[in-house]
């Protein structure tokens, strides 16, 4: 089969990806072996590329908002029969049995393994998952607008709830791509207010196309105080940005898995009158299941710029530089 994998993290535009033929894998015990048909960009991967999130191995596959089709069951695999579609996910498993999976917090497992970083992922033509991590994907999202769902939709998701914004609260996104995008849609589902901060203008556009109440660069005033807000750009220097922003009680919520540091915070300004700040880290399986239920009901929808597979250095590159609105998602097979 065909793969791409980390030969040498590094900046992107040096080629850090290969495009190399493996052995099509082979399921162990309790796995399913999944053909790829798409497979999302996500900016994790970009970090994993560029060393930002140096590799767990050599030559990993990335690729960790996989939509296929269940191909061949591992023994002891029951969940799925051959010929299922299915999404997987950046939380490929946990150990179950540490104090964190024990009290229902799986997302902060003392011994996780995820897709595309400690095993192979999507940015192939076959890619094995523990049948208990694969998602049962709404049957009326295609393909192509389904990967994104599997980590973009489920963070944003995620991070939504950590910024407890209430009902009819003001939501303040700092960062306009594939994740905030979504959970910009959900939020406005849910009878918030939404206020977009973001430097693309393009992204500013796709956001106010989405119904958002304000689109603006970071810089640019907001219209209100905020009740929560998300920083989905991996950017330290826009935390203090966000904390004022916020109203007395407020909560920051800092998405993703890499942030550039964080400059001084000043007591008074930005932390005083109980704002707080918080990271979020991963998710658990319940999180997904959620997020797949309302986006199906709410008919949340990916704004999606399809790559042949053999494309996906491209990809990477062109999200690097910000030359899209939305995620990327790479078309693997029909």
């Amino acid at each position: 089969m065909r793969a791409w994998v980390v030969a040498r993290p590094g900046p992107i535009d040096g080629g850090p990806l290969r495009l190399v033929e493996r052995d099509v894998p082979e399921p162990g015990p309790g796995q399913v072996r999944v053909r790829v048909r798409t497979c999302g960009v996500c900016r994790t991967d970009l970090h994993l590329a560029e060393g930002d999130l140096p590799p767990t191995r050599p030559e990993v596959t990335p690729g960790h908002e996989v939509v296929g089709v269940v191909d061949a069951l591992g023994p002891g695999a029951t969940r799925f029969r051959t010929g299922d579609r299915v999404g997987v996910p950046w939380l490929g498993g946990t150990d179950g049995s540490c104090r964190f999976c024990r009290r229902g917090a799986e997302n902060l497992c003392l011994h996780p393994t995820f897709t595309g970083w400690d095993v192979d992922g999507g940015y192939a033509e076959f890619c094995l998952v523990r049948e208990e991590y694969a998602y049962v994907l709404p049957e009326a999202v295609p393909d192509e607008h389904a990967a994104p769902l599997l980590c973009a939709g489920i963070i944003g998701y995620r991070a939504l709830r950590a910024a407890a914004v209430p009902f009819g609260g003001a939501l303040g996104i700092y960062g306009f791509g594939g994740s905030a995008h979504l959970a910009a849609q959900l939020a406005l589902a849910e009878g918030m207010r939404v206020h977009v901060r973001t430097r693309g203008a393009a992204n500013r556009q796709l956001a106010l196309s989405l119904g958002v109440d304000s689109a603006g660069d970071s810089a640019d005033e907001l219209p209100e105080p905020l009740d929560g807000a998300v920083t989905f750009a991996p950017v330290g220097e826009l935390v203090p940005v966000a904390l004022r922003a916020l109203d007395r009680g407020g909560t920051l919520a800092v998405a993703g898995i890499y942030l550039t540091d964080i400059p001084a915070l000043n007591y008074d300004r930005e932390l005083f009158q109980e704002r707080r700040l918080r990271s979020v880290t991963a998710n658990t399986r319940a999180d997904g299941e959620e997020f797949l239920r309302l986006a199906a009901r709410h008919g949340i929808r990916s704004t999606t710029v399809g790559y042949p597979f053999d494309q996906a250095d491209r990809a990477l590159a062109d999200l690097a530089q910000g030359r899209f609105a939305g995620a990327a998602v790479l078309h693997v097979s029909a």
